[in-house]
């Protein structure tokens, strides 16, 4: 598959999509939502729409191609209640990819955007995956990744924890004894095993400025959370 540039002029982030841009992201936006009417919690719609925000702020820094990446954020997740199904064993970043030329393929988008969107969603996953080739891709994948660190992070931890019937923490299971998915997947496994490795994997300069902060935070959270834990303060 041929890709966009990974860098475009700066005039690019001038201004959000108008006129027929701005018809045909309505448009997916509103076809992408309909794919979370049962989403779980922690990779719901809301969850969309931060790393949606997220996308237009990095990206206008950055200078991308806001039809693009906006598309992309808005598609990224589709797929997530396949996997969810599946207990994690099939990647929502593949099948979204798969769902979403479908419905890209009946918009008035050139094969260089819809290509790219389509690329953006496969390579949005931290644990799997080719790496984002374009910078619309590396828009997404660090949006998609500030949205689980930080304050926002924490609570997602914790939610998603929830939603999988986990304890609040396990002190007693080796971490890498523990498997996901399973009562064991508590939220300080998820800081442990993932979020604490995410500030390392940012790819723009605006997404790793905006990381920093977030790390911090999180990463005094869980020091205090497993203080309160052990009852030492």
């Amino acid at each position: 598959m041929t890709h966009a540039n990974t860098r475009h002029p700066a005039s690019h982030s001038a201004a959000p999509p108008t006129g027929t841009g701005a018809a045909v992201l309505a448009a997916i936006r509103d076809t992408a939502r309909v794919h979370f009417s049962q989403a779980r919690g922690s990779h719901d719609w809301d969850h969309t729409l931060r790393v949606h925000r997220l996308c237009r702020h990095i990206g206008r820094a950055e200078g991308a191609d806001p039809l693009v990446t906006e598309a992309a954020a808005y598609l990224h997740d589709i797929g997530r209640a396949h996997q969810d199904r599946a207990n994690g064993k099939l990647c929502h970043a593949k099948i979204g990819a798969d769902m979403a030329r479908e419905i890209l393929a009946g918009h008035p988008l050139s094969n260089r955007c819809r290509e790219n969107i389509i690329h953006c969603i496969a390579t949005h996953r931290f644990r799997r995956g080719e790496m984002p080739q374009t910078l619309e891709a590396k828009v997404l994948f660090d949006a998609d990744k500030l949205d689980a660190i930080g304050a926002v992070g924490v609570a997602r931890a914790f939610l998603f924890a929830g939603e999988l019937g986990a304890r609040l923490h396990s002190p007693e299971v080796e971490i890498d004894r523990t498997t996901a998915y399973s009562i064991d997947d508590t939220g300080y496994r998820e800081y442990v095993v993932k979020l604490s490795k995410i500030r390392e994997r940012i790819l723009t300069p605006t997404g790793k400025r905006l990381a920093e902060a977030r790390h911090r935070f999180m990463t005094s959270f869980f020091d205090r959370f497993l203080e309160e834990y052990e009852g030492e303060r």
